[in-house]
């Protein structure tokens, strides 16, 4: 499993012209599943997202997490993620979970992201999304669930 957490300014994610999550302040969080995640491992990043302390502080150092801010999440499902490029020029997917499983661990994920009390907003699981954001830093981090 890995998340790829965006720090932003803000963020919107729209199907088919209309705008179905947005927020301000928080993070952007791309969430690919691959074959073999385990539902344990959910809760392990959840945690580590919603604490990095990535948000700067009175001094301008990076010693605030989401949690400290009230910031805002919008999760968005992404198996590309997983792409494999080692051979030739079309990534390939065979490592992504199966959609219907992914889809299980992407509600899963938003529920214990929610559990944090902060507001979490989402795209549609499969959808053809347009993501509007504005990066802050930029910073971006990857948390994959065989690192932590």
């Amino acid at each position: 499993m890995r998340l790829l957490i965006q720090r932003v300014n803000a963020a919107s994610v729209t199907v088919d012209g209309e705008t179905v999550g947005r927020i301000g302040r928080g993070f952007l969080v791309l969430a690919g599943f691959k074959k073999g995640d385990e539902e344990a491992a959910i809760a392990r990043l959840a945690q580590k997202c919603l604490n990095l302390r990535v948000f700067e502080d009175d001094e301008g150092k990076m010693n605030r997490s989401l949690i400290d801010l009230g910031g805002e999440l919008l999760v968005v499902s992404q198996f590309t993620l997983y792409a494999d490029c080692r051979k030739g020029r079309r990534p390939g997917f065979d490592r992504t979970m199966p959609p219907d499983e992914a889809e299980r661990f992407y509600n899963l994920l938003l529920n214990e992201l929610r559990k944090s009390g902060l507001d979490v907003r989402e795209g549609i699981f499969g959808a053809r999304m347009t993501i509007d954001l504005t990066n802050d830093g930029p910073v971006t981090i990857l948390l994959d669930d065989e690192e932590i």
